[in-house]
């Protein structure tokens, strides 16, 4: 069968507002609270509740028994339930209403998603983040159209997040997924044997009942 994955992903801003905290664990709650604007709350919840989801489908279990705990600066650990040999890899991604995530049992993932908006000043943002490589990379888009330009940027953007996620190797295998409005890039440690599964899913707007 080989390497495969899942990218999950869902609407934001369609998630009932404060029924799903219950899905939090206590260290997700006091991060939840530290957050300061309103949309990286949300961007927040619904990570860790469609990892939850994601992970709960790879694993067979409910959403609701999926413990992860929250590191500080870093990706969430699973908790439980305890798997026997190999850990699922798994990453979450932001931008805008749109949050995603990836799993796998069979490979290390990072995972990277992005709006791509003409507004921003591409130039600038390339100058301060962009290796030299990236920026040789950046140089020859600008002989495209706008539409070219900008879809460019963001694929070297997201795939610089996603190759950073999984842990800045250059031996990743990369894989891009169309999107009407995202960037999205999915690096694995092994190669994938085909494009990651998607599933689109709105998130549930009232916990399920704990067993």
């Amino acid at each position: 069968m080989g390497v495969a994955a899942t990218l999950w992903m869902t609407d934001a801003d369609a998630m009932a507002d404060g029924d799903v905290l219950e899905w939090l664990s206590a260290s997700e709650m006091a991060r939840y609270r530290r957050f300061v604007r309103a949309q990286r709350q949300r961007q927040f919840v619904a990570g860790r509740v469609l990892l939850r989801m994601a992970l709960g489908s790879l694993l067979g279990v409910a959403p609701r028994d999926i413990e992860l705990e929250d590191i500080p600066g870093g990706a969430p650990v699973l908790k439980a339930p305890k798997v026997r040999g190999r850990v699922p890899g798994f990453s979450i991604a932001h931008s805008g209403r749109w949050v995603a995530c990836a799993v796998s049992a069979q490979t290390a993932l990072g995972l990277d998603i992005e709006m791509r908006d003409p507004r921003r000043d591409l130039a600038a943002l390339a100058a301060q983040a962009f290796d030299a490589d990236e920026m040789a990379q950046w140089a020859r888009l600008q002989a495209l159209d706008e539409a070219q330009r900008v879809a460019g940027f963001y694929s070297l953007w997201s795939g610089k997040e996603a190759r950073f996620k999984l842990g800045g190797t250059a031996h990743g295998h990369r894989r891009d997924v169309p999107h009407d409005e995202l960037s999205v890039v999915l690096y694995s440690a092994l190669p994938l044997a085909a494009a990651p599964r998607m599933e689109l899913v709105t998130l549930p707007s009232s916990p399920q009942p704990i067993p």
